[in-house]
């Protein structure tokens, strides 16, 4: 397919002018002829425009539908200059966070101050407020009375759309819309709810019947899922997972039902979620002609490092099916899999080629999870996510899951045959459960990985390796990677390479107690013969379960009380348990 990019056999980030990028600045706007822009978009990101980087693609999605569109990325929040820079908008402002939720990216999960940020120029976490989406949309508030909407997205807004529980306060707070003054919530990846908002609004037209919003309203909506009222989940946490339960079971754009809930004297309302892009819409999202450059007005304060991985990269999909207890993509992204075509794929990859910095090296091809590329549940494709059964768990992947590798195996050779490219490496996630669980093609897509796609070692998140805890995580038994190492260093021996596995290890999960991090580090040193390096204490983050674990202490599914470790010293302790350095002595620790 055809990609119309702004610089025909782009250079490097000098060659990229300020009338490549969408407007950020009077000036430009003034340049361009523009009295007033249709959209303005508030980002906690400084501006960089990348298909990785969720506002940008809003931009540049709205520009091809002929909008004029500005942005505005980390607006200084002390006065109204600077976010009032490109004046009010015609149509709507909109408001995101930016790629990381404000309050993960500025603290530790000991709620420690975080000095750096990947998204910020210079590298100094000096730029992102925290709640970054509630300040701005109360800054737009305070320097524009009576002004156009204000529209919420992205993962922070998203994941914020009920009642949740918020662990840098230790409480529940109140659906996002009603703190934060904003009139509306595009919520999920949103696309297609995205175009019919700005159609809707541009023509003077009701919205709140556009699938993939949320907004509030005086009387409920009946034919809606009625959830546990605030008030009511304040009270007793068992509604509060009651309102999970049917938050998380209703993010299907096939079999979700809109959600109603009610605060205070007012109601929440969600609209059932918006359709998912096709793949030929997938592919036209990613030809949108991104610069993948910082923008010049924020080039003096220094480079964005987040730029070193994300500039020449792929993604290949959204969505993913492995429902990690402690993750949010699956409410965020979606269970379902979309994914692009081979072409598109391709001709990014070529793409590439015509930029000077670019020295054969694409960073990562792939998704949430790599190896879910390419194939889907066909049941699910007709019906909709499952309630209350999941694709995979702890124990077993379901029947009607068909784990096929034929098509990401096809997909990689034809990347890394692109001339120019040296190495494409699969830097994302894999689930190494599905190698396995694929008998015709998973040994040979371990193989091309092991033979092409590993820069010297390769990530795997096993997290835990006590059954109780693995349960609660939604992670697949020990056994497996047991199973999987094996696999893994037979491949390496018979290619003559050295790479290796490194383990994600998550400390204080709810339901983990010392004694099972004790477990876990007899496990890497007798089992997997190494002393982990990395552990991270679990963060609560809105939008997953192991949140509702840890504010409730209890398990979501039995209501059975479990032990959650809350206390900061302790948590540390956890993780200094798998991390301390250990002397090897024939094979094991000593």
């Amino acid at each position: 397919m055809s990609r119309k990019k702004p610089i025909k056999n782009n250079t490097d980030e000098a060659a990229f002018s300020e009338k490549d990028f969408l407007v950020t600045t009077r000036e430009e706007m003034e340049r361009r002829g523009w009295k007033q822009c249709d959209v303005v978009l508030i980002s906690g990101d400084a501006y960089i425009d990348s298909p990785f980087i969720g506002t940008a693609v809003v931009g540049r999605m709205l520009e091809q539908m002929g909008y004029k569109v500005g942005i505005i990325g980390q607006p200084d929040i002390e006065n109204g200059e600077d976010i009032g820079r490109l004046g009010e908008p015609r149509l709507f402002w909109g408001v995101s966070g930016g790629s990381i939720d404000s309050m993960v990216s500025n603290y530790t999960a000991t709620k420690k101050f975080r000095n750096s940020d990947d998204y910020t120029p210079g590298g100094k976490n000096n730029k992102r407020p925290d709640r970054a989406v509630l300040v701005y949309s109360n800054l737009i508030r305070r320097y524009f009375k009576n002004t156009v909407p204000i529209v919420l997205g992205g993962i922070e807004a998203s994941l914020r759309r009920v009642t949740h529980y918020d662990y840098w306060t230790n409480k529940l707070r109140k659906p996002i819309l009603f703190d934060s003054k904003a009139d509306i919530l595009i919520y999920g990846m949103g696309e297609t709810a995205l175009r019919e908002l700005v159609h809707a609004l541009d023509e003077g037209k009701e919205y709140r019947d556009i699938r993939g919003l949320c907004y509030i309203a005086k009387e409920p909506v009946e034919a809606y899922h009625q959830l546990p009222s605030h008030d009511e989940c304040l009270k007793e946490k068992e509604k509060f997972i009651d309102l999970f339960d049917l938050f998380y079971d209703n993010n299907d754009p096939i079999s979700a039902k809109g959600l109603c809930q009610k605060v205070d004297t007012r109601y929440s309302i969600q609209n059932p979620p918006c359709d998912y892009l096709d793949e030929s819409e997938m592919d036209a999202v990613s030809a949108l002609p991104f610069t993948r450059e910082l923008h010049p007005y924020h080039r003096p304060q220094g480079k964005v490092k987040c730029l070193e991985t994300i500039k020449f990269s792929i993604m290949t999909h959204q969505g993913c099916w492995g429902e990690c207890n402690f993750c949010a993509i699956g409410v965020h992204q979606g269970r379902t899999i979309r994914t692009r075509s081979e072409e598109s794929i391709v001709a990014e990859a070529k793409e590439f080629t015509t930029y000077k910095d670019f020295k054969g090296i694409i960073s990562d091809v792939g998704g949430p999870t790599a190896n879910m590329y390419g194939y889907e549940c066909k049941k699910k494709l007709k019906l909709g996510t499952c309630d209350h059964q999941r694709c995979v768990d702890s124990r077993h992947l379901c029947s009607s899951m068909r784990v096929d590798h034929s098509r990401v195996i096809n997909m990689m050779k034809q990347v890394r045959e692109v001339p120019g490219v040296k190495k494409a490496f699969v830097a994302s996630g894999i689930r190494y459960d599905l190698i396995n669980e694929d008998p015709k093609h998973g040994y040979s897509y371990l193989k091309e990985l092991v033979r092409h796609h590993i820069s010297g070692q390769m990530k795997v998140a096993p997290e835990h390796t006590q059954q109780h805890v693995l349960d609660l995580m939604g992670k697949p038994g020990k056994q497996t990677l047991i199973d999987f190492k094996k696999l893994y260093d037979k491949l390496n021996r018979e290619e003559g390479k050295k790479q290796f596995l490194t383990y994600y290890l998550i400390a204080a999960h709810p339901g983990c107690e010392e004694k099972d991090m004790h477990e876990l580090k007899r496990f890497t040193q007798e089992e997997l013969k190494m002393n982990p390096e990395q552990a991270q204490v679990f963060t609560p983050t809105p939008g997953t379960y192991s949140a509702v674990m840890y504010y409730t202490e209890m398990d979501p599914v039995t209501r059975k009380k479990i032990f959650v470790e809350k206390d900061t010293r302790r948590k540390e302790k956890q993780k200094e348990i798998v991390v301390k350095k250990q002397v090897f002595k024939r094979g094991f620790a000593s």
